[in-house]
């Protein structure tokens, strides 16, 4: 893994296991406070139903209780005063009738299509319900809900204990289905009933319901905006990080322009120095030593007598002159393709009419230099000389080697700010894509564009069958900031 990539995922680890903790937390606390805001919403409307259960409860029982309290003074004076069986039944009637008196008040009363009251006694006969009048009359102590509660134990038992609250399920008139309700009874010890009504909780489901959705949704959109930082806080690593990147890949290509510049610099200073070294010494010498061996053989040849001449050795000396030749011929060539001194002697124009004529004349490609005579008079800066000089080479050095081309021809011109060179070939072409995309091949071309990127210039390519194009157009600085322009000039004048 690179150290880029481990840095990557050292910034961006920590920052999704620290989102993914605060989504975390936040959701179980969220869902938590949800829960005690549904459990206070519930515990405040239980509350307020009980004690709104209760008001109920205690205006029924005012409302029956003239008739209640009257059948307990007449049965305590006619205790006292009973002396047979007929004033016991006249009680008995009259509390009868009181009872069925009370049950009609009860009947009537009601608080919406839902609130009613109902009346059993402690063995679960049903004495009155104004909403089921079918249950009247039959006894439902074995009556269990669909939980399997026995709905009416509960409610006596609760009456038993001096009244209280029951939860149960019931049958809801107003809508026929069976849904959760809550109750309150009280006991009338002395009739032995059990009055009591009941709230559906229909209300407090709808509200638990409504607190559930709100806090989902809450929950949700919280959720939501830490998902959007995550990922815009992703995304401002991988910015940053690309950022880095870019910069860092900038930065070390520009170093690495700046230091193939620099080798491409220092080869060319090598190469001076080596041709000048071959033209100046190594050649030197070696003209010097073929007129040493042509005065020996001009001697030999002006001998006066036939007997002191020796043939062999003229032919050897004659042999070693025609060697030493080639040899010389030889160290001049290489001279001048190291360096050729003319570039820096005489300028671009006339180095690129001695380079045709040597490939031409090892060759036999047909070749020409086009310029005109601004452009040959104009002296430019050393580098550009030598880009242009040693791109004019590789093309020719490509066209001999590949293009099998019969004619080729060298345009250089000079216009405003702009020095252009153009060579252009009669040969089969080809792919120019294929050429520059092969990382094995098309050295030379890379070759040409790396010695013009560092001068700002272009390459441009155009290749078909039977016409290639190589272009190379190089910016030129103001004319102050090339000295060796000017230097260029003073050796352009004739002396």
């Amino acid at each position: 893994m690179k150290i880029k990539t481990k840095i990557f995922l050292l910034a961006i680890v920590p920052f999704l296991v620290a989102i993914a903790g605060i989504g975390i937390g936040v959701r179980l606390q969220a869902t938590a406070l949800a829960d005690a805001q549904r459990a206070t919403v519930e515990t405040a409307y239980l509350s307020s139903k009980q004690t709104e259960l209760k008001h109920y409860v205690e205006l029924a029982t005012s409302a029956i209780e003239p008739l209640y309290d009257a059948g307990a003074s007449s049965g305590a004076s006619n205790a006292s005063n009973a002396t047979n069986t007929s004033i016991a039944a006249n009680r008995a009637n009259d509390d009868a009738a009181r009872k069925r008196q009370a049950l009609a008040v009860l009947q009537r009363m009601d608080f919406g299509p839902d609130g009613y009251f109902f009346v059993y006694d402690m063995q679960g006969n049903s004495l009155m319900h104004p909403r089921e009048p079918d249950l009247v009359g039959h006894n439902w102590w074995l009556l269990r809900d669909p939980n399997g509660a026995l709905t009416i134990q509960q409610l006596i038992a609760a009456a038993n204990k001096g009244g209280g609250y029951v939860r149960y399920v019931w049958h809801r008139p107003s809508t026929n289905r069976l849904e959760p309700k809550l109750g309150y009874v009280v006991p009338l010890p002395r009739w032995g009933w059990m009055i009591g009504t009941g709230i559906y909780l229909d209300g407090v489901k709808e509200t638990l319901s409504g607190i559930d959705t709100s806090a989902s949704a809450n929950i949700g959109r919280t959720m939501t905006w830490i998902g959007i930082i995550a990922l815009a806080g992703f995304g401002v690593i991988t910015a940053c990080a690309l950022f880095l990147n870019v910069s860092e890949h900038r930065s070390a290509d520009a170093k690495l322009k700046r230091l193939a510049q620099r080798v491409v610099e220092s080869q060319e200073q090598e190469r001076a120095r080596l041709s000048r070294e071959l033209h100046d010494g190594i050649s030197q010498m070696m003209v010097s030593v073929k007129l040493l061996l042509e005065s020996a053989l001009a001697r030999l040849e002006r001998a006066g007598a036939p007997h002191t001449r020796v043939p062999s050795a003229e032919a050897a000396l004659g042999t070693a002159l025609t060697r030493l030749s080639h040899v010389l011929r030889e160290v001049r060539r290489i001279s001048h393709a190291l360096r050729p001194s003319m570039l820096d002697d005489l300028g671009l124009t006339a180095a690129l009419e001695q380079l045709t004529r040597e490939f031409a004349e090892e060759t036999g490609i047909e070749m020409q230099v086009e310029t005109d005579a601004a452009s040959r008079k104009t002296a430019l800066p050393a580098a550009v000389n030598t880009a242009l000089f040693r791109i004019a080479q590789e093309a020719l050095m490509n066209i001999v080697r590949h293009a099998q081309a019969s004619h080729a021809t060298l345009a250089f011109a000079v216009q405003g700010k702009t020095a252009t060179l153009t060579i252009a070939d009669d040969g089969q072409g080809f792919d120019v894509e294929h050429a520059q995309a092969d990382a094995r091949g098309g050295i030379g071309l890379r070759n040409m564009r790396e010695r013009l990127d560092a001068l700002a210039g272009i390459l441009a390519i155009a290749s078909q069958p039977g016409q290639t194009v190589v272009t190379a157009t190089v910016p030129l600085p103001p004319p102050h900031s090339t000295p060796r322009a000017a230097e260029l000039a003073q050796t352009d004048r004739p002396s």
